[in-house]
């Protein structure tokens, strides 16, 4: 098997973990707002309050959910990209909260590090994905003649 096909294998993988991981969040978002409040101990006060936690984490969850799995079949790649961004900027929202508020809890590190760590693994295969490509490209140009 060519590199160029384990690096899309790698990517179809980690889209599919990661939607996995956002879908699961989702369902229980949309089922039990409070649930995932109680996550970092805020009580939801009222029906506004469970309406925004099943929108956003629930509603926009399955909106990503369901492009994630678009994209895993469509274009892996460009799901691999959002991925990246996805992931980097869920732990700079961390860091930011970090220096502008303080430090995180146990459960706010913890998900920092998971962030940190699916930002690092998805951009080292697209990174690997667009090193392969660059050396195919060269090697189809330097064998065409």
């Amino acid at each position: 098997m060519k590199k160029s096909q384990y690096i899309l294998i790698l990517s179809r993988a980690f889209i599919l973990l990661s939607a996995g991981s956002i879908f699961l969040v989702s369902i229980l978002a949309m089922v039990d707002p409070q649930k995932v409040m109680d996550l970092v101990q805020v009580n939801l006060p009222n029906t506004d309050a469970y309406s925004s936690i099943r929108g956003v984490y629930g509603g926009v969850g399955l909106t990503i959910f369901i492009t994630l799995i678009y994209l895993l079949v469509k274009n892996p790649i460009q799901g691999l990209s959002f991925l990246v961004i996805f992931w980097g900027f869920y732990a700079l929202s961390r860091v930011m909260t970090i220096l502008m508020d303080g430090y995180l809890g146990d459960f706010g590190i913890q998900w920092l590090m998971i962030e940190f760590l699916f930002f690092l693994i998805g951009l080292t295969i697209l990174t690997a994905h667009l090193i392969t490509r660059k050396t195919n490209e060269l090697l189809y140009i330097m064998t065409d003649k």
